[in-house]
């Protein structure tokens, strides 16, 4: 008996997964593929740094504003957000195919300094969200002289 594996359309295929063809041939008879195994799509970051902050940019597409939040402790960055989906449908269509998702997504990292929660900034624009997170004065520092 053959093994069969579950087709994912988020994962890379391999040329070793077997099942493949067989998944294409069924999709293209029209029928409607069960999509169990949807994952949350990952809310990918870029981060720069300069001597006073850091500029933070993820992508979030197809969010509202007002649905993202951002929570600063120390030096941990949390970025939530709600991607909603509207369903307009008229009263002839039918649903052949949905792979976008909706729901929640959240992505949550570390960095080097402390940020100054109260001087950050967040710009969202064309689903970007760029945040301007300058690093907190270290005023107890001090140079260690090596004897």
């Amino acid at each position: 008996m053959a093994n069969l594996t579950r087709w994912s359309p988020f994962k890379a295929l391999s040329r070793f997964e077997q099942a493949a063809p067989f998944d294409d041939f069924i999709r293209t008879l029209g029928l409607r593929p069960q999509w169990a195994d949807l994952e949350a799509p990952d809310v990918r970051i870029d981060v720069t740094e300069n001597d006073g902050a850091y500029r933070v940019k993820a992508e979030i597409p197809g969010v509202d504003k007002n649905d993202i939040d951002v929570s600063i402790s120390g030096n941990q960055v949390a970025i939530s957000a709600e991607i909603k989906r509207e369903s307009k449908k008229k009263d002839d269509e039918r649903d052949i195919c949905t792979e976008r998702y909706y729901g929640q997504v959240y992505r949550s990292f570390s960095l080097p300094d402390e940020v100054d929660s109260g001087k950050a900034s967040a710009h969202y624009e064309s689903g970007v969200l760029t945040l301007e997170l300058p690093k907190k004065g270290n005023g107890s520092a001090r140079k260690l002289t090596i004897s």
